[in-house]
């Protein structure tokens, strides 16, 4: 069946382990509770709990399979839990999971949980799943969601607030769930009784959606243009240097043509992603940087230009700093861009 990630935390609450669980999803929050949520029904049955990567260069998926029928040690019940941040099992890994689908062992609850997902993601193995037991898709909220979406969190922590601090508070977090869950747990510990006001909204909550050069980053990584230019508008005006932001820059940059290198060399891009040092929840913005920019020569040149920046911003360059970085950065952030680059040689 297909389920809600906040239908199947329900669920989870109220009604025994189902065989087997895909909890999937750009949206890292609701990923994380629908997870946590089964988690907490196994604690509640008893079952032991054990993890498997199915990322990664050469995924264990014949001890998965081996581990369906062995014996649990300490517990009548097991947890599987397979950790998949591609959200691609393979064609090793989907046999094994459709063989377990067909005839799941009685004692064992197989929950795989995933970070990346689209439509693409669609096969046999995930039709198996939702004829056994639960599929949950967490789907990015929408920006003119968010305020609905706040406002019941904000009632399930006993909370009322006015639609002008509901709207404070989405303007704050800017689309982060994780810090918007954040601030309304804090504010569950704080607000006043009564309905919150903006002002008062205002002086309780943190700016989640402070300018600084790691969202401005993802933000050029995401293509997200518009967001690119406001933040770096929202840098300058809070006074910081353009020599201060560029040591960050150029070292996304230069992560980011090693990744070109070993994308168009074939190598395993989420293995290569993890050697660098980044993570599931880093992952997407550099993915969609290099399905813009796919050749390492763009990458090469973007290294370039930024070495450029660096020595302007030093006094050793010619050229206006936060004028060459605004063009480096919309040239990564939208692909038209990159004629701005050619322009200011």
């Amino acid at each position: 069946m297909e389920l809600r990630p906040d239908q199947l935390a329900t669920q989870a609450a109220t009604q025994p382990l189902q065989p087997v669980y895909l909890i999937a999803g750009p949206e890292t929050l609701h990923v994380i509770e629908a997870a946590d949520a089964v988690r907490a029904r196994a604690r509640a049955e008893s079952a032991e709990r054990e993890v498997f990567d199915g990322d990664g260069r050469d995924p264990d998926w014949d001890g998965l399979a081996a581990s369906f029928n062995a014996p649990s040690l300490f517990s009548s019940r097991r947890l599987l839990e397979v950790r998949l941040p591609s959200g691609k099992p393979g064609k090793t890994g989907a046999e094994v999971v459709s063989s377990f689908c067909e005839n799941p062992p009685a004692d064992v609850t197989l929950l795989i949980v995933a970070g990346d997902w689209s439509k693409a993601h669609q096969g046999k193995w995930v039709e198996a799943i939702n004829r056994r037991g639960v599929v949950s898709i967490a789907w990015a909220v929408k920006p003119h969601e968010l305020p609905g979406w706040i406002d019941r969190r904000l009632r399930e922590r006993g909370l009322r607030a006015s639609p002008e601090a509901v709207q404070g508070l989405a303007e704050r977090v800017e689309g982060n769930l994780l810090a918007a869950a954040q601030e309304i747990d804090k504010l569950a510990l704080l607000a006043p009784e009564g309905v919150l006001d903006l002002a008062a909204m205002q002086s309780l909550v943190a700016d989640a959606a402070r300018y600084d050069v790691f969202r401005l980053l993802e933000a050029t990584l995401s293509g997200q243009a518009a967001q690119v230019r406001r933040m770096l508008a929202g840098l300058r005006a809070e006074g910081e240097q353009v020599a201060g932001l560029m040591p960050m820059v150029i070292r996304e940059l230069l992560r980011a043509a090693a990744l070109s290198r070993a994308q168009a060399r074939g190598a395993n891009l989420a293995a290569e992603m993890k050697s660098q040092g980044l993570w599931e929840a880093r992952q997407a913005p550099f993915k969609r940087a290099l399905q813009r920019h796919a050749t390492p020569l763009r990458w090469n040149r973007f290294v370039a230009y930024a070495s450029r920046i660096d020595r302007a911003a030093k006094g050793r360059g010619p050229g206006e700093p936060w004028q060459l970085l605004e063009r480096l950065l919309l040239a990564i952030a939208e692909t038209p861009a990159t004629r701005l680059l050619a322009a200011s040689r």
